[in-house]
């Protein structure tokens, strides 16, 4: 267990009439926390803090910790994005159960005793991820302070209660919250009554006097669409894009190279000049610049592309194998010369799929019995449907021959009700086929968040349907516009298949020219650990996940690297090189990083999931 704080004072904060602000202390227990098949979010890590086994030595370097404030409550990832503004930190509640999530207020005007004031809770069903984002407005319809944050939706939450979207709150008073405007968005395809559900938000001003405005962004995290709101007047946003970034500015995915799960996922708006330029992070198509200064003509920039072969994976471990994609963050450094971007991976091995009539397919795995580097399963495949407690029953493999693989779709149920009802009748392990249609659908290939005791995949379509010698003729826009399940009869046998797993490290930290057209790469960056077979399981997650910019040395960022730390890199000559770092004593698992000053010196906040917040100096040259 962590070391123990001083008690906190709960403040109770005012009930409002829409439910969205809540006198409580925060959730109370994130156990058993619910299934969110977003592919971009993991709920479990498989380890403890405290324990000395399964996390990364302690140890520091030029930072020192001024201050650790612990939620009320504290659970396992029970902790997302942080922000900041003035003497308050707003730390993102990712779920509970039952699922709700909801925004921590932190008071840090004593920077070495942080403490939760006040707790602002989503609605019901849904939870709070990335873009806890809090900034100072001042239009002709509304001045003072406001917070923005997202609502993702919980497995299996309708509406009402649940809402997707974004949600605005007045937090000129961050003691008596308001909420402006609740669960507003673009809508969810099929449904009219709720918006799609969103990962991340940002906002931007523009202009001053009469003619200020301002705009947020609410990417989804499971479709290419990028949607834009006029939000001058808080208390009514206007939606003035909803784009298909993918289908606009096609130049910017790799296509026929397996970077195939493209999204929209996070996203930062920063003033150059007299222009407002965004940074986008786009999954396997890598991270897209655009000219926003008219958020109504979007005007493509720049954008990266993967190298091939992966270029960290090859300078660390010599193996050469096709980059994975999983472009998550990025940010301006270096007076905006260069470009620093995070690929968030969590699943440092890949599986390769290989029929015995020749096809080879990309596959993630997930579970408590995943391939370890160099293992592999061998079997035959056989068609189990949907394989949920309401659909048709999985059918029991022959007795004689095999081992057997259930091939099953994707749909209805979570990914653990699925594994329960295909282990039951002993079958080897799990192949799960994505389904059709649009958010994440098709050939995307995602990591299962799931509970499973035998092998557990997860396929694009076609590879699905080439198991079952059913691909002839696949259209992937079709599949995107289609809703259909697997025509081929449950119980048919398919193909023999190998899954064979090969170490391709965690997620790092790439370095591009700032420019227009297409970005030069010119360095990246690990952890040692992160590109080291030995750490693959029993650590914790090694992968990177958010940068934060020096707003005094432009040389200088800060990564938050989930059970790595906190670590600080600077740039210069177009190479990075870490120059601090720490990891408590009990281990850390910081998701969000955000930077700060006060009586001007530069302060890091870090959120901790499974604690609350740290707040760092760097001490080095």
């Amino acid at each position: 267990m962590r070391r123990p704080l001083a008690s906190l004072i709960a403040l109770f904060l005012i009930l409002l009439g829409t439910g969205v602000v809540s006198g409580s202390s925060g959730p109370a227990d994130a156990g058993d926390a619910p299934f969110f098949d977003d592919g971009g979010v993991v709920l479990d890590d498989g380890h403890v803090h405290g324990d000395m086994a399964g996390r990364l030595d302690t140890s520091s370097s030029n930072v020192s910790v001024v201050g650790r404030g612990q939620i009320h409550n504290p659970a396992e990832d029970q902790v997302s994005d942080v922000g900041v503004l003035g003497n308050f930190a707003y730390l993102g509640s990712f779920a509970t159960t039952p699922c709700q999530g909801g925004v921590y207020v932190v008071d840090i005007s004593d920077l070495s005793a942080p403490r939760q004031v006040g707790f602002i809770a989503s609605a019901q069903g849904s939870f709070v991820g990335e873009g806890v984002h809090p900034i100072h407005f001042s239009t002709p319809a509304f001045t003072g302070d406001v917070l923005a944050y997202s609502n993702e939706l919980c497995g299996g939450a309708s509406a009402p209660p649940a809402v997707g979207g974004a949600t605005l709150v007045d937090i000129s008073n961050p003691l008596n919250p308001v909420v402006l405007a609740n669960g507003f968005g673009a809508v969810e395809p099929g449904v009219t009554t709720r918006a799609r559900t969103v990962h991340s938000t940002f906002m931007w001003q523009t202009g001053s006097g009469p003619h200020a405005k301002a705009y947020i962004v609410i990417p989804d995290s499971r479709t290419p669409m990028l949607p834009i709101f006029d939000i001058t007047d808080p208390r009514h946003p206007v939606q003035v894009i909803d784009i298909n970034l993918a289908e606009r500015f096609p130049q910017i995915v790799q296509t026929g190279v397996g970077l195939d799960t493209v999204f929209s996922h996070d996203v930062v708006v920063r003033r150059h000049g007299n222009r407002q330029i965004m940074l986008l992070s786009f999954w396997d198509g890598g991270y897209v610049k655009l000219d926003v200064t008219d958020p109504a003509n979007p005007v493509y920039l720049a954008d990266t592309d993967f190298s091939f072969p992966d270029p960290q994976l090859r300078e660390s471990t010599g193996e050469s194998l096709n980059p994975e994609g999983n472009g998550h963050y990025a940010e301006f450094v270096h007076n905006n010369q260069f470009i620093i971007t995070t690929d968030e991976d969590f699943n440092p091995t890949r599986v390769l799929v290989q029929t015995n009539d020749g096809g080879e397919f990309r596959a993630a795995q997930g579970g408590d019995a995943q391939l370890p580097t160099g293992g592999n399963l061998t079997g035959t495949v056989i068609h189990a449907g949907l394989a949920c407690n309401s659909t048709a029953p999985v059918p029991a493999p022959p007795a004689t021959g095999g081992p057997y693989i259930a091939l099953v779709e994707r749909g209805v149920c979570t990914f653990t009700e699925k594994a329960v009802n295909v282990e039951v009748h002993g079958y080897a392990g799990t192949v799960v086929v994505n389904r059709t249609g649009p958010a994440g659908g098709c050939s995307a290939v995602i990591g299962p968040s799931v509970t499973a005791t035998k092998p557990y995949f997860f396929v694009g379509r076609k590879a699905g349907l080439s198991m079952l010698d059913a691909d002839a003729g696949y259209d992937e826009a079709a599949c995107l516009a289609d809703t259909s399940t697997i025509s081929v009869p449950i119980g048919t046998i398919g193909d023999v298949v190998t899954l064979k797993a090969s170490f391709d490290g965690w997620g790092y930290v790439h370095l591009f020219r700032n420019g227009n057209g297409k970005l030069e790469e010119l360095d990246t960056y690990a952890v040692r650990q992160g590109m080291d077979p030995g750490y693959a399981t029993g650590f914790g997650n090694l992968t990177v996940h958010e940068v934060a910019v020096s707003a005094q040395n432009p040389h200088l960022a800060y990564l938050s690297y989930y059970d790595a730390g906190f670590r600080v890199i600077s740039v210069k000559k177009g190479k990075i090189a870490e120059v601090g770092h720490f990891l408590d004593e009990t281990g850390n698992d910081f998701w969000g990083v955000q930077v700060f000053s006060r009586g001007g010196v530069e302060y890091v906040l870090a959120s901790d999931r499974d604690f609350g917040l740290y707040i760092f100096r760097y001490t080095g040259n």
